[in-house]
């Protein structure tokens, strides 16, 4: 147990460390230097290989990150396998349990099983702007430089996938399929409408209160849900009662402006996959701009409010609103609304 022990505090020291060479040197001309697949990619970029390609990639989800962040990184190397031509492989989880809850992974070839057990070798790519073509380039070059081994590409650290809608169908597909979703328990009633609000708070309130730039780029107050919502209910056409859940961090007394909307609950001590799951079933989900409401927002059935400002793009399609940073949505974005919104389209509990 010592042992183990040693061994994971040295890898975790060694991960910050090359962490830290990383941002060091992401923007110069040095970089790709840093990795053993450039330097093979320049010895072997003469040779001629076997077309046939039975290699795999994979990203690590960030062990150190919010199960936002990890989904963001798996769903960069779900799409980047198919980009680049690749198999993918999957990559757990920092925990067992969302692990199980998203199920992702359940009909996946596991990555460790490759290396450990099919001869494979881990190969780490350099990061790459997917908006350069010469890094993209770059990166098939050196992809292509591994023809003939059998490998598995190992995307670096939070490599950027900003177009995150593009994996929709496959992880709606997995997350509905999941064996946990037979353990579903939703407090929803499927005879009213029901609409989910994310309000993220928690760290990012003190990080706003210290000055972090960061946080304060992320920091949406009340008034911004609060505008969003009077929106909503003013322009949903439905029959059925409507009901709202209130999801976030604190305690009412942060809330108390909302406390006069009728069939309101506050859901603020849900643990995180129940908030996760409830956003992901709610026939209307306002979100936040946080990755921990949009990646339910990418599972979500019904219809997506969000803030115009995101690190991650919005697909252009009639279920998804954007809001302005005054929480009004225009009034071409208020005819669609009206348009899809039937009260038949209720997400099936």
């Amino acid at each position: 147990m010592v042992r183990e022990n040693i061994f994971a505090m040295l890898s975790k020291i060694k991960s910050r460390l090359w962490s830290k060479i990383v941002v060091k040197f992401r923007y110069t001309s040095f970089y790709p230097f840093l990795y053993n697949s450039y330097w093979h990619y320049k010895l072997n970029k003469n040779n001629v290989f076997n077309l046939t390609d039975s290699n795999y990639y994979s990203a690590i989800p960030n062990r150190g990150a919010g199960v936002g962040h990890q989904l963001a990184n798996w769903n960069a190397g779900y799409w980047y396998a198919h980009y680049f031509g690749l198999k993918f492989s999957h990559t757990p989880f920092s925990t067992k349990s969302w692990e199980d809850f998203l199920g992702f992974g359940e009909d996946e070839v596991q990555t460790e099983l490759l290396l450990n057990t099919k001869g494979y070798t881990a190969v780490r790519l350099p990061l790459f702007d997917e908006n350069k073509r010469e890094e993209i380039e770059l990166t098939k070059r050196i992809i292509h430089s591994y023809k003939n081994k059998k490998v598995v590409f190992i995307a670096e650290q939070d490599q950027f996938y900003k177009e995150q809608f593009g994996v929709c169908d496959a992880i709606k597909k997995k997350f509905y399929a999941a064996l946990a979703r037979e353990k579903n328990q939703l407090v929803y009633d499927e005879n009213v409408y029901n609409v989910a609000i994310h309000i993220r708070r928690g760290d990012i309130t003190i990080g706003q209160k210290k000055g972090n730039t960061n946080h304060i780029m992320r920091w949406q107050d009340n008034n911004y849900f609060e505008h969003v919502l009077n929106n909503v209910l003013k322009h949903i056409n439905t029959d059925k009662e409507v009901k709202i859940y209130l999801f976030s961090q604190g305690n009412l007394n942060d809330f108390k402006s909302f406390i006069g909307y009728k069939n309101l609950t506050f859901c603020l001590d849900m643990s995180g996959q129940d908030s996760f799951l409830h956003m992901v079933y709610a026939d209307l989900l306002i979100t936040s701009k946080s990755s921990f409401s949009y990646k339910p927002a990418l599972l979500n059935n019904g219809i997506k409010v969000c803030p115009r400002d995101f690190w991650h793009s919005y697909p252009s399609e009639k279920d998804w609103i954007i809001a302005e940073e005054d929480g009004t949505f225009n009034s071409e974005q208020i005819k669609k609304l009206d348009e899809y919104y039937t009260g038949k389209h209720t997400q099936k509990l």
